[in-house]
């Protein structure tokens, strides 16, 4: 049973106990699960894809490297890298069971089996030894973790000297029309996505939530700092819808 430390988290808008958040997040996932791709491109127009390529160009994985992908979900990181890779080793770990279910029942996975693991995990308490993988990746995962800044330390701790770390997730577009009309369609159309589609809106509108309450990019940037790594830095992808933050373990 988690301890009650009187410690509280936003999960979306609301404001829940520490200790629930997890849950909570499970909950979501498990829920969405079977519609998550088919809803990832219903939300972004497809544009995700194009995010994800982004993330392994700036990434430019080389043969014989191994991946941690965190919060991977239904595999799309690790089939991307093991493709660009040509050879090598990607676990895929998510806190939600049916996800990785799911992204065992897709074709990449089968093809790729030799080269994959799958495992249940948290991000804030991996189960790895230190040094252990040269990249580590987490996609539009990371603002669904309790504490995100443990996150990061344990990304530090699991790397490799000489790894990657890499984050690619929602942020704040830096101009204010812009901001409001996206929030007009996120606020508006893909709960209502969610509805007719995953036959779930409430998922889908804490999703919309927890992207306005996620750090700013330099404030992420210095939390990515904190954890230890060098030569961090960040690109706006789509003007600022996506985000993609890049350090080294020196």
């Amino acid at each position: 049973m988690s301890e009650d430390t009187g410690k509280t988290t936003h999960f979306g808008y609301a404001e829940v106990p520490e200790n629930e958040k997890a849950g909570r997040v499970q909950g979501v996932f498990s829920s969405v699960a079977s519609k998550y791709d088919v809803m990832n491109d219903a939300m972004s127009f497809g544009i995700h894809r194009i995010w994800k390529d982004a993330m392994m160009d700036w990434l430019a994985p080389r043969p014989g490297q191994r991946l941690l992908d965190v919060a991977g979900g239904t595999g799309d990181i690790s089939f991307r890298f093991l493709k660009r890779a040509g050879s090598g080793h990607a676990t895929v770990l998510d806190l939600t069971e049916p996800m990785l279910v799911e992204g065992r029942k897709r074709a990449e996975a089968e093809a790729m089996v030799d080269s994959l693991d799958w495992v249940v995990g948290d991000a804030m308490a991996l189960p790895f030894s230190d040094n252990t993988f040269d990249v580590y990746t987490i996609s539009f995962g990371i603002r669904n973790v309790t504490r995100p800044q443990e996150a990061l330390n344990e990304a530090f701790r699991v790397l490799k000297p000489g790894g990657r770390l890499m984050v690619l997730e929602f942020s704040q577009i830096p101009n204010d029309l812009m901001q409001w009309a996206y929030d007009l369609y996120s606020f508006n159309i893909i709960p209502r996505m969610g509805q007719v589609i995953a036959q779930d809106r409430d998922s889908y509108q804490y999703l919309v939530e927890s992207i306005r309450r996620f750090p700013d990019q330099d404030t992420f940037l210095d939390m990515v700092k904190g954890a230890g790594f060098e030569n961090a830095k960040y690109r706006n992808l789509t003007m600022g819808v996506a985000c993609l933050h890049s350090g080294w373990k020196i």
